[in-house]
């Protein structure tokens, strides 16, 4: 029952996202800072969007974007250096080598936002 209970999920998963599935599953705790992060930014945005609503003053409007843009590049990193860690790792060791290039690909446009 478990496996086809994993089977759909993850057939679910593949109508709603085109992305790939991860071979080696988070720890629960790093997903857990990483929803709490997250949840903290998108109730940020959600500030800003009151703020523009209200006719903020364009310099407070943004110090808090300023704010969520930190948070957000803090949740890329720790996803960036996991992924290292994890993914890479394993597929290099498993000699597919063309990792390599996705995350010289991934570090470019990290490092353009």
């Amino acid at each position: 029952m478990e496996e086809s209970m994993g089977s759909r999920t993850e057939a679910h998963a593949a109508d709603v996202c085109p992305c790939r599935l991860k071979a080696t599953p988070r720890e629960e705790a790093f997903v857990a800072d990483l929803n709490k992060r997250l949840n903290r930014t998108i109730g940020q945005l959600n500030g800003v969007k009151n703020m523009l609503d209200e006719n903020r003053y364009c310099g407070d409007v943004l110090i808090q974007l300023a704010a969520a843009e930190s948070a957000v590049r803090s949740v890329s990193e720790k996803i960036l250096k996991n992924h290292m860690e994890t993914c890479v790792v394993e597929q290099i060791q498993q000699g597919r080598t063309e990792v390599v290039d996705e995350v010289l690909g991934l570090m470019r446009r990290f490092s353009r936002s």
